[in-house]
């Protein structure tokens, strides 16, 4: 899914190039610890007029975009 390239930018003028809901100045990481800290989505919304639901949708969809690019190298574990 990479229709949140509409709603995901990476600028290096913005927050030293870390992802960011466009028209914002709010990461993506952003949305992750306010959600990750207990915050409900609705609070997220409530607190943050300026997002959507649409917005926060795309933040899942960027993580897993990337989360599958990443190259996996196996290790050994410690016995």
């Amino acid at each position: 899914m990479k229709k949140y390239r509409d709603r995901i930018c990476i600028s290096p003028n913005i927050r030293s190039g870390k992802p960011c809901i466009v028209n914002t100045r709010i990461a993506v990481s952003d949305v992750f610890d306010y959600l990750g800290g207990g915050m409900t989505v609705d609070e997220v919304l409530d607190d943050f007029p300026d997002l959507t639901l649409a917005d926060i949708q795309a933040c899942f969809a960027f993580a897993a975009d990337r989360d599958r690019s990443l190259t996996v190298v196996p290790y050994e574990v410690a016995v």
